[in-house]
């Protein structure tokens, strides 16, 4: 990899006011000098007023643009956003454990600045039972 610039993944929803979700981690990848790719989970409607609407992405869609990176990039890290409710998480957990991205920071992005809620409540077990380190001391 020496010579080439890092490669990372964002796992999230879209803000079409661009000032957060995948829109916002691609910002901050450029900025640190690192090659940002992504896979929608979700879209909404939004500005800086709030979130007026969400809508899920089809699972199968969430599979193919894994896939579809898979095939093509080195992707070396990879973080999570908006993964928007159960079926969502566990999606992107089957899809994680198939194609691999190396570490993964999980960020369960659960309500927006506006109070919207952006993760529905039974998701959480999910996303902790599946990305969650089991830590012993």
């Amino acid at each position: 990899m020496r010579g080439q610039v890092p490669q990372t993944v964002t796992i999230a929803g879209s803000d079409s006011g661009g000032g957060a979700g995948v829109q916002a981690d691609l910002k901050t990848f450029q900025a640190r000098e690192v090659f940002g790719t992504s896979i929608f989970v979700a879209l909404t409607a939004q500005n800086t007023k709030g979130v007026q609407q969400s809508l899920p992405v089809p699972r199968s869609f969430i599979e193919a643009q894994f896939a579809s990176l898979a095939d093509d990039f080195h992707i070396h890290a990879a973080k999570t956003g908006m993964l928007y409710d159960q079926e969502h998480v566990q999606t992107v957990a089957d899809c994680y454990q198939k194609h691999s991205f190396g570490p993964l920071t999980v960020d369960p992005v659960m309500i927006a600045k506006g109070g919207h809620s952006l993760l529905k409540e039974e998701a959480i077990q999910t996303i902790k039972k599946n990305f969650y380190l089991k830590l012993t001391y």
